[in-house]
């Protein structure tokens, strides 16, 4: 817009306003208000309290240029991601062999497969490690070479994803499953399955075989090839 009298007619359509509301609110009279919007007066000083009631940047109301905040207030709207400011922390990567030597107390200085980086803190960070998925029993949600961050510190909820420890035959593994509560036993301990998103895969249940959950699934990384 060139002029003033046209940028105060179009914020003023914009917020729905009609020229004596835009005067009341100015504390002007409706005619000295139609006189900028037709173009007789050329500058006012009531354009701070016009631009406040209308919900516009002073700056271009006066002159149409865009002040640093408007700027940023349109590529706000504009945009539909936004910068994550929260800082990086580092966090033990491990294998499913490590990860079933994890225990609530924290990481207990095992060598890990390396370092990763995650925004997730939690209560106890001393509790948090990842770990590369392994399998297709989660997929398509989760495939082989997805992150995923755990924190051993979280108490399993139904419906919460889990890395858990499976006990057959006095062989223990490592998995990564849905945590599912189906009853309670006769000793008032919850009956549970770790179900897979995968159907062609076996769920696993408590009352056949020994399961311990080592954490609760935070967080999902996933690098995109092309």
């Amino acid at each position: 817009m060139n002029t003033l009298a046209e940028r105060l007619r179009e914020a003023r359509l914009k917020a729905n306003k009609n020229q004596e509301e835009v005067a009341q609110a100015a504390g002007i009279k409706q005619p000295t208000y139609q006189a900028l919007e037709s173009g007789k007066t050329k500058k006012s000083a009531f354009l701070p309290e016009i631009a406040k009631f209308l919900g516009v940047d002073l700056d271009w109301l006066k002159d149409g240029k865009q002040s640093d905040v408007q700027k940023s207030k349109i590529y706000k709207l504009e945009s539909n991601v936004s910068f994550v400011d929260t800082p990086l922390r580092a966090i033990p990567l491990l294998d499913y062999v490590q990860a079933g030597l994890f225990h609530e107390v924290g990481y207990d200085g095992l060598n890990p497969l390396g370092t990763s980086w995650t925004t997730y803190e939690g209560a106890r960070p001393e509790c948090v490690f990842s770990l590369k998925v392994e399998g297709l029993s989660m997929a398509p949600e989760f495939v082989p070479g997805d992150e995923i961050v755990v924190d051993g510190s979280l108490e399993a909820k139904p419906g919460s994803l889990v890395i858990a420890q499976e006990i057959q035959h006095g062989l223990a593994r490592t998995t990564f499953k849905k945590y599912r509560v189906i009853g309670i036993n006769e000793f008032g301990v919850d009956v549970i399955e770790l179900v897979p998103l995968n159907p062609d895969f076996p769920t696993l249940n408590s009352t056949q075989i020994e399961i311990s959950i080592i954490g609760v699934v935070v967080a999902h990384n996933r690098l995109f090839k092309y």
